[in-house]
């Protein structure tokens, strides 16, 4: 058995070290109410026992809490009071510098809590490591001097999550849906540079990586870019192609029919588009930003979005090579074909693509297709997105459909239906039309609803009047996000405020206008609704018996969202959280808080947001059905999936689980898996096995134990992770069950 020492590090336990603690306190007092030595003994070996009922490596926190409790349990008192006092001493000399050990141990890369901190992040490079080293003074610095104190109280507890307090420091801000049409038209400036209109589509490419490289490198979450955006682009690359062929024709004496020009061109131009979106595919996957990793960027691929039957035709072209590159994946370092992380594709399934029948259902087989290979692209359902985003003057079934910013924070619709008369001052601006496109998400705090359930000790009356205090802290913790943007100046991160991406503000401008009215969005988070309704009800909240329950916390959450929406014109958001490290902490706390309760904190993890548990038996079609219900309550942000076994062979399935989406959920995704063994080639499913209370991936055909020399891609948490996750992320992993 391991344990995770203060600083990060991994250790092998040792009871021999419980044995001498116990034993320094226990000679520090009077003689009469000394523990025996048989005592001693026996309380380590409960400690240890507690430590491997686990199921996990306990921290040394979690540890002496063990001890201090048996010390009690045995009557001790006087010991456990000088065991305590020598604990609270030795933690107040920590405190002195509370970041020194963590750093130390990054850079040493023996600290087991950062490597596994984000499935996206390798901490043996040097980038990643800086990225952490200024995120652990910038927690330091947030803890200790600029969020309250019962905030961190609550975020260390587990009580809430204020995500991100690596950044906070900084006034930075979330995720992006970024403005490609208004820098590539209207021109940008980078590192100072004067980019100005393209004149080709792969140059424009080319550009909108350089804009996704600065855009990653001055907010901290993930951003989107509309394939639509460069469509237009494939026509100036046509007439231009066209008149370098007429050229051609002419110099060359020959006079070809029109049909053998227009043949030549459209061969031509199509070699082109395959290359501009080599150049995004490439460029992403290699690029690295200031934080350590490649731009956590979405691409949005939607077909109705084009202005006119040409550019429709043409961003169709865009995205089946963005798909067919998709399909063949990238090398890795020995040459093999693997799936990348990103970029994240989205596909809206829309009435001229989801049939048979339809115009461009050659691209939805060739999505499914790649979805069966490469877990890409998640699906957005045209028909239900305009039932249920509705901007101001809109009516069901004639809304918006846009993507979502990184895995699934999406904004609220336009509230005044015509873009806030520009108050970003974008240049594309179109008066009377809602307005998507350089708008942001502020920030997020994520409310864990098990431990509101275990609180209350299932007295329904007690839950809601916990849940009510609880939520005003969420709103606390909110309000300190949004005061921490207000005043920050354009100047700041000039790509985003004074160049398109987001807006263009002059310099010395404080975004403060930004953050009213709806133009951004601030999002409420939450995790754990199947433990919360489990231990109020006794059922999941798939029982019919359990779900009123279920939805009833949901529209509490709406409803505080709209209260505090209604009082301080800010957009609050409910948001289903994609927990990726925290699910490990929150997982944690709830233990340490209230042990071990069978069904409820019995596993290394919580449940993602409203999803079904991930080992309740239940079909696809009728989880997809059942979580509409609860995606729809979260109008801030969330994905469903299904998780399937490998369909390459099987397309058909696919196609027909992406029409059911179509018709019943408004995002959603299929879960596959993409492994690779470098050491013996296996390209099937490399697994988890639990060794020495640890769960490791494991080749099952040469039995390879070295993540360095495995490729493993997994969806976790709406997104395709690919560094490996910590110990609670891959008990969830290994929990799955299949829904087709």
């Amino acid at each position: 058995m391991k344990i995770i020492k203060r600083n990060g590090t991994e250790v092998v336990f040792d009871i021999e070290k419980i044995n001498k603690a116990i034993s320094k306190a226990n000679n520090a007092v009077e003689e009469k109410v000394r523990l025996t030595p048989v005592q001693i003994s026996r309380i380590a070996e409960s400690v240890t026992v507690s430590c491997e009922e686990m199921g996990r490596s306990p921290s040394v926190e979690e540890i002496q809490d063990l001890v201090e409790k048996s010390i009690m349990a045995h009557g001790a008192f006087e010991v456990a009071k000088e065991y305590i006092t020598y604990r609270y001493v030795r933690n107040l000399a920590r405190q002195s510098n509370t970041t020194d050990d963590r750093i130390l141990s990054l850079i040493e890369c023996n600290n087991e809590e950062v490597k596994q901190e984000n499935a996206n992040k390798n901490p043996t490079i040097n980038a990643v490591q800086r990225d952490y080293m200024a995120g652990e003074v910038s927690k330091d610095i947030t803890s200790r001097i600029l969020l309250p104190r019962e905030i961190v109280a609550a975020h260390e507890a587990g009580i809430i999550h204020f995500h991100d307090s690596d950044y906070y420091a900084q006034h930075m801000h979330n995720c992006d849906l970024v403005n490609l049409e208004d820098m590539l038209q209207n021109g940008t400036v980078i590192s100072g540079t004067l980019i100005e209109k393209p004149h080709s589509f792969s140059t424009a490419c080319n550009i909108a990586t350089q804009i996704i490289a600065q855009v990653a490198s001055n907010q901290y979450g993930g951003q989107s870019i509309s394939l639509t955006h460069l469509a237009p682009f494939v026509q100036i690359s046509r007439e231009k192609i066209r008149r370098s062929v007429e050229k051609e024709m002419k110099e060359f004496g020959v006079s070809p029919s029109e049909e053998a020009i227009s043949k030549v061109v459209e061969d031509r131009l199509r070699d082109e588009v395959r290359r501009g979106v080599q150049t995004i595919q490439y460029q992403v996957v290699t690029l690295m930003t200031t934080n350590g990793q490649a731009p956590f960027i979405t691409v949005f691929m939607y077909l109705n979005e084009a202005r006119n039957e040409q550019e429709k035709k043409d961003l169709a072209m865009i995205i089946e090579e963005t798909l067919r590159q998709r399909y063949e994946g990238v090398k890795n370092e020995k040459g093999v074909w693997i799936t990348p992380a990103f970029p994240k594709l989205i596909y809206v399934l829309e009435e001229d693509n989801v049939r048979k029948d339809t115009p461009y259902w050659y691209l939805t087989r060739l999505a499914a297709e790649c979805t069966a290979k490469r877990m890409v692209p998640d699906y957005i359902s045209e028909k239900k997105m305009k039932e249920y985003k509705l901007s101001k003057g809109e009516t069901p079934g004639n809304g918006d459909v846009y993507t979502c910013m990184g895995c699934r924070s999406f904004l609220t619709p336009d509230r005044s239906g015509n873009g806030w008369d520009n108050v970003a001052g974008a240049k594309n601006y179109e008066p009377g039309k809602p307005k998507y496109y350089g708008r942001f998400n502020q920030g997020v705090v994520t409310l864990n609803l098990v431990d509101v359930a275990l609180s209350s000790g299932r007295d329904v009356d007690k839950f809601w009047e916990i849940f009510e205090e609880r939520l005003e802290l969420c709103h606390k913790a909110l309000r300190c996000r949004h005061d921490r943007l207000k005043g920050t100046l354009s100047d700041a991160a000039p790509i985003l405020w004074q160049y398109g991406a987001l807006a263009r503000l002059q310099k010395g401008e404080p975004i403060d206008k930004l953050l009213y009215g709806g133009y951004s969005t601030i999002s409420l988070g939450y995790a754990g609704l199947y433990e919360c309704v489990k231990y109020m009800t006794g059922k999941s909240h798939t029982d019919a018996e359990a779900k009123p329950f279920a939805l009833s916390v949901m529209q509490k959450m709406n409803d505080k969202c709209l209260e505090w929406k209604t009082a301080e014109n800010i957009d609050y958001s409910l948001y289903g959280t994609p927990l990726e490290s925290t699910t490990y902490k929150f997982a944690k706390c709830l233990q340490n808080r209230f042990g071990i309760i069978p069904g409820i904190t019995d596993k290394s993890y919580i449940t993602n947001s409203y999803h079904v548990h991930v080992s309740e038996p239940i079909d696809a079609f009728t989880k997809l059905r059942f979580e509409a219900e609860f995606q729809q309550l979260s109008p801030g942000g969330a994905i469903s999936y299904v998780e399937v076994p490998n369909m390459q062979n099987n397309i058909d399935a696919v196609l027909e689980v992406m029409q059911f989406i179509y018709d019943n959920i408004m995002y959603a995704e299929l879960n596959t898996k993409s492994d690779y063994c470098q050491v013996c080639g296996y390209d099937g499913e490399i697994e988890i096995r639990e060794d020495d209370h640890k769960l490791v991936w494991v080749c099952p055909q040469c039995g390879n134990r070295d993540q360095n020399k495995m490729n493993v891609a997994r969806r976790t948490c709406g997104y395709i992770g690919t560094q490996f996750w910590n110990q609670g992320r891959t008990q969830e992993i290994k929990d799955r069950v299949l829904h087709l």
